[in-house]
């Protein structure tokens, strides 16, 4: 089966106002009419699948498997099973707990092995033998930006996981993806204001960068924020996803005269360049009359239970955390921890809302019609999902709202206590316009239904 098709041209009809406005906008139902057209994995039985691609190996697979867990509550959730989450708090009302549309949720799974390649092709698979309707997943963003790109061609919607890089929705954003997680940009913005009052405007970083996309962003979003307080650059050193040991890129760090180390890796990745960065001494040393320190751009629980003690103090940013006492948050922690005996990561909590806002637009639109989907994701302005007031940009498909920025908890209380909230920061000061420069090239085009 081929899965090259003609891209659907649609006029947006929904683009709701900034975020920030008086009133969150109001669910917007459309009539199925609009969309009775034909399109890809059109259900017709009493059942609707979903394709869930995590990493079930790898580097990531630990976001990997906390994903899986996620989408698995969500569909519990979604079919009227358990306590219902975060279906009671979120601000629309369109989700019953009956399915979606009426139709029993189903899923199926397949392992991206965080390569791009292999993600696709498990998607394929989803799509073109298991008729799924929309896929989601992911805690990579160089498979993101793959299988975006994927289920763009094919006519499905894809609803992003775990993926920080600006690339996402900059460069490589496509109608049929949307992305909840923030981005690389949001990152140094909410940062830099925090390190500068820490550790001074008189710095010189060093930049250890995962070789692919999400650490190419992640670099110069972190760069240009710290270089715009006063910071100098020294030096930025590309290492490979598939490194274990870093030793032989820490002993170049000793030898230059940078006093901060900027540790743009994610997962396994940083737990294994933190360890060996503190096994050097990095820690301990004093550069230029200052205490040597360490940054972690894009921070976890699951990286900060892996790293130990070496992230005691370590400053980074995080989409969500199980701390958060609003009502969305503590809802789907007691939700999450009652099915599985702890708290969730950062990647369960952005695929579980996912999950919800994919079923809440089928059933705002009246329709799995990935372009009557669209019309109902974009702009959208919601609330009570663990996050504040969030607004799904229609230009980009990008979600703004608040974001953490946190540090290696000093006294932990538990296992789970790993990380601590220094500064919510608003939406406000992590906004950027579409075209920004750290976000140029490329067009979202148009929707594609598949048909």
């Amino acid at each position: 089966m081929s899965l090259i098709r003609k891209p659907f041209n649609r006029r947006s009809i929904l683009r709701a106002g900034a975020l920030g406005g008086t009133a969150l906008a109001m669910p917007t139902v459309f009539s199925s009419r609009a969309w009775s057209q034909g399109y890809l994995n059109e259900p017709t039985g009493s059942t609707v699948t979903l394709g869930f691609n995590v990493p079930q190996t790898g580097p990531y697979a630990d976001e990997g498997a906390d994903e899986l867990r996620a989408y698995q509550l969500a569909v519990k959730h979604l079919n009227g099973e358990g306590d219902g989450g975060m279906l009671s708090t979120f601000s629309s009302k369109a989700l019953k707990g009956n399915g979606i549309l009426g139709k029993k949720v189903e899923y199926v799974t397949g392992d991206t092995q965080t390569k791009s390649d292999a993600a696709r092709a498990s998607a394929k698979s989803m799509i073109e033998k298991d008729g799924a309707i929309m896929i989601t997943g992911g805690s990579s963003s160089g498979v993101a930006v793959a299988v975006q790109a994927l289920c763009q061609e094919a006519g499905v919607i894809f609803m992003a996981g775990l993926t920080h890089s600006n690339d996402t929705t900059g460069k490589d954003k496509k109608a049929n993806g949307f992305r909840h997680f923030f981005n690389s940009y949001m990152s140094g913005a909410a940062l830099a204001p925090v390190l500068k009052n820490a550790y001074g405007e008189d710095r010189k970083a060093y930049h250890l960068t995962a070789d692919y996309n999400w650490g190419y962003t992640t670099e110069q979003a972190v760069r240009e924020s710290t270089e715009a307080l006063g910071w100098e650059t020294v030096e930025t050193v590309k290492t490979p996803l598939a490194a274990t040991d870093f030793s032989a890129y820490i002993t170049p760090v000793l030898q230059s005269d940078a006093d901060v180390l900027v540790l743009n890796h994610y997962g396994g990745n940083m737990v294994n360049s933190l360890t060996n960065a503190v096994q050097f001494g990095l820690r301990d040393k004093q550069v230029n009359g200052k205490n040597f320190e360490i940054i972690v751009p894009l921070y976890s629980r699951l990286m900060a239970k892996g790293a130990g003690e070496n992230v005691k103090g370590i400053f980074g940013s995080t989409n969500w955390h199980w701390s958060l006492q609003d009502e969305g948050s503590k809802a789907f922690v007691k939700s999450f921890g009652q099915e599985y005996g702890f708290p969730p990561s950062q990647a369960a909590h952005t695929t579980y809302v996912q999950a919800l806002l994919y079923a809440d637009a089928c059933e705002r639109a009246g329709t799995f019609n990935p372009c009557g989907v669209v019309e109902a994701l974009e702009g959208f302005e919601f609330d009570g999902l663990g996050n504040g007031k969030t607004l799904y940009r229609a230009e980009d498909h990008q979600c703004f709202k608040d974001v953490l920025v946190v540090k290696g908890k000093e006294n932990p209380s538990s296992a789970f206590d790993l990380l601590e909230i220094v500064e919510v920061t608003p939406a406000a000061q992590v906004t950027y316009p579409p075209d920004h420069p750290q976000f140029a090239g490329g067009a979202l085009g148009t929707c594609n239904p598949g048909a």
